[in-house]
């Protein structure tokens, strides 16, 4: 088993442990539903939660995951920190796990900064979205959406549309969907595509031909600095050629968006409050996700 006491990343795991986690996410859930909020699985055990960017879903559903299975939870920030004195992030994470800390929850900036602290910590680290490389809960969580509604993974088509480019929610989408035998279909404009050669998908340059026959889509958000860095005309010229609306949707098609949206740019509101959307039953199944994460490397820490 490759998952041991860090998750840093999907393409590290099979797909047999890929269903391990959802499995036992699909368990949280399902104790959710009914209420059950007072596990005792990390009972004892300490949760820091460390972000060096802005989050709302993931941050608070880490801190809500922990608490559910019974773990003591801190919250860093950064900007009120000794990093803004100077101290380096390997310094900060010593510190700490010094305080006797059990599991670190780390989102940051630049890519490599999670592993490098997962490889000189004992304590359990997850990696809560870092750079463009990977945001491994985000792609779990989605793929136990589409399970849930679906039923299955295995022969569907997904269409992952937007700044693919920059995009880290699109990578670990795209490691979970196809190691669990789904279709991917990438889909945005030429500016936001990166060379997808190498990549387990296959790439379509328009939204309605890729939409065709799709199970879902899984709609990203266009970072509005990117209209600056001109890598698009306008926000009404983007939601015209890649905007979601509700008339682009065949009737069963699931709608995905890890948040947070821009409406009326990536989606519109029809389209995200409509029959399709899935985009609040994500941010329950992020709680449930990311409880099931934190129980099972709790177990193969050897805690």
């Amino acid at each position: 088993m490759t998952l041991t006491k860090d998750l840093l990343t999907l393409e590290a795991l099979n797909a047999e442990e890929l269903w391990e986690i959802l499995k036992r996410g699909n368990y949280y859930r399902e104790r959710l539903d009914k209420g059950e909020k007072a596990g005792k699985e990390l009972k004892g055990r300490t949760v820091a939660n460390m972000f060096f960017e802005p989050s709302t879903r993931t941050r608070m559903s880490f801190e809500l995951a922990a608490q559910y299975l019974g773990a003591h939870v801190i919250n860093f920030a950064h900007q009120g920190s000794s990093l803004v004195k100077g101290e380096s992030l390997l310094d900060t994470a010593w510190n700490i796990e010094a305080m006797a800390v059990d599991c670190m929850v780390i989102r940051h900036g630049t890519s490599g900064a999670v592993k490098l602290v997962a490889d000189n910590v004992r304590a359990s680290v997850v990696n809560a979205g870092e750079g463009k490389h990977e945001h491994p809960t985000q792609g779990l969580l989605d793929l136990l959406t589409i399970w849930r509604h679906k039923g299955r993974i295995e022969g569907l088509k997904v269409v992952i549309t937007g700044d693919i480019l920059h995009s880290r929610v699109a990578r670990s989408n795209i490691q979970g969907l196809t190691k669990l035998g789904a279709q991917v279909v990438v889909t945005g404009p030429a500016t936001m595509m990166p060379d997808t050669s190498d990549w387990p998908v296959e790439e379509e340059t328009d939204l309605d031909k890729a939409l065709q026959g799709a199970d879902c889509v899984n709609v990203l958000r266009i970072q509005k600095e990117r209209q600056e860095q001109g890598l698009f005309p306008s926000q009404k010229e983007y939601f015209s050629f890649w905007g979601l609306d509700q008339s682009r949707l065949s009737r069963d098609m699931l709608l995905l968006h890890p948040g947070p949206m821009n409406r009326g740019i990536e989606i519109s509101d029809r389209a995200a409050d409509g029959p399709n959307s899935a985009i609040l039953d994500q941010v329950t199944n992020g709680v449930a996700i990311r409880m099931a994460v934190l129980s099972l490397l709790n177990e193969r820490s050897g805690h």
